[in-house]
């Protein structure tokens, strides 16, 4: 029995191990407590994933500064906007708006509004 108990063990620490915590300019997403985040998406030519930009009210210098990176600060990839939308539910936070935002006459990107339950 101890046998079957090792493997699952020993393969759940490596996982998390590797596991990196999610941060927008060194601050930890579990330390941002504002009512209120928007996510938008940094999309890369020639790139299936997507680097998300998430803006809290912080003071931004550069505009990677408010990309989410992990604890090496590389840029994380999410598959979609609402692929982060759905992992920010993990720090308690919903969608509360979707907005259009007209970027010059023929394009426009989407912001999604979250707000903490």
């Amino acid at each position: 029995m101890k046998k079957f108990l090792l493997l699952p063990t020993a393969v759940a620490c490596i996982a998390f191990s590797s596991a990196k915590a999610q941060n927008v300019n060194k601050v930890k997403l579990n330390d941002i407590t504002t009512p209120y985040i928007e996510i938008s998406a940094d999309r890369q030519y020639f790139s299936r994933k997507t680097g998300i930009i998430l803006e809290y009210g912080q003071k931004i210098e550069y505009g990677d500064d408010a990309l989410i990176r992990d604890d090496n600060g590389k840029k994380l990839e999410f598959n979609s906007l609402l692929d982060c939308a759905n992992k920010m539910k993990n720090y308690g936070y919903e969608i509360f708006l979707i907005r259009e935002v007209q970027n010059g006459k023929d394009s426009s990107y989407t912001k999604y509004l979250l707000k903490r339950k």
